[in-house]
């Protein structure tokens, strides 16, 4: 199933245009110097918002990645066997930020929380850091997906409501700048990711749902 999308997410126009504008501005009074920065800027703005076209799988069993990145965690939300697994993600500022639905199904849930803006990577931003957290019940499981805010991101984006339904590698967001994205869970799908590895958001297959 191929998903196509804008070259860049529309959020982030107002972040390519005033640079680029500006740049334009000094170019036509002769100060193209001066206006180098300003391309520049325009250019990497353009980079980071960009919003590939992605190649997403379709088998009923499996759970993708919600976000671009590097896998930073892989662990049990308890000592039981029964107990969910957590799956941090890491997005340096060179990474496709846009957020895209793990599993088909339902948005049960859409909480927003305000925060500070400490390092994504740190233990403690998951629990203090801004996010928005989204519960999306599927067929066969229930997944909670987290946009946390890093120590760059200053605004965190959801494009989805509760109520509304969602596809398998749908976009459903966007954090601004380096951030994090954690997906729990349940203990009938098994991982199949591990610290260190890359991913892409939508296509990585993260984890397979167990036939019970």
């Amino acid at each position: 199933m191929l998903v196509r999308e804008n070259f860049v997410v529309r959020d982030g126009i107002p972040y390519i245009l005033a640079p680029f504008v500006l740049f334009i501005i000094l170019f036509i009074f002769k100060l193209w110097l001066f206006g180098i920065p300003f391309l520049v800027i325009a250019l990497f703005m353009a980079y980071f918002f960009r919003n590939p076209e992605r190649e997403i799988p379709s088998s009923p069993d499996i759970v993708v990645s919600p976000a671009d990145g590097k896998i930073t965690k892989v662990e049990k939300l308890g000592d039981e066997s029964l107990s969910p697994t957590l799956v941090s993600i890491f997005l340096s500022p060179f990474d496709v930020h846009v957020n895209r639905s793990p599993i088909s199904g339902r948005i049960k849930s859409v909480v927003y929380t305000k925060g500070k803006f400490l390092m994504a990577t740190r233990e403690d931003s998951s629990q203090l850091n801004e996010q928005n957290m989204l519960e999306i019940e599927g067929e066969k499981i229930t997944v909670v997906c987290k946009q946390i805010a890093g120590i760059l991101a200053r605004r965190i984006v959801c494009w989805k409501r509760q109520g509304e339904t969602v596809s398998i590698g749908e976009r459903f967001g966007l954090i601004k700048f380096s951030s994090r994205t954690d997906i729990i869970l349940p203990n009938n799908v098994t991982v199949i990711v591990r610290e260190g590895m890359r991913v892409k958001g939508g296509t990585t297959v993260i984890g397979r749902i167990d036939n019970v």
